[in-house]
């Protein structure tokens, strides 16, 4: 199972890394949420969501899960997702400003 995760997260990294590396601002804000996605599913997956049971006394004797990964992943989820929203209405600003969103144009443009 292990497995297939850390597959699934390197997949999730290849896309996030070839949406980034593109001209447009939508596409770089969606990598930037791929990404931080996959560094999501790699943490999950390294601090063993799979290999233990509910951590509550009297439930099973078998070993635990550490439940202080999953609180933090949750915590990072929020924030990406803020993160995410902000650019995008970022992203919409410029886009009503200049008329564009590629980012090589946007770098010519001057203030005047």
């Amino acid at each position: 199972m292990e497995v297939h995760m850390i597959i699934l997260t390197g997949v999730l990294v290849t896309v996030a890394v070839y949406l980034l590396l593109s001209r447009n601002m939508i596409r770089m804000i969606l990598g930037t949420a791929v990404l931080s996605h996959a560094v999501h599913l790699l943490l999950i997956t390294m601090g063993g969501a799979a290999g233990g049971n509910v951590p509550l006394l009297g439930e099973s004797d078998g070993p635990y899960v550490d439940a202080l990964p999953q609180a933090l992943i949750l915590t990072a989820i929020v924030i990406s997702f803020a993160t995410t929203a902000f650019l995008l209405v970022l992203a919409y600003r410029t886009y009503e400003e200049t008329g564009t969103d590629d980012l090589s144009y946007l770098r010519r443009v001057r203030r005047e």
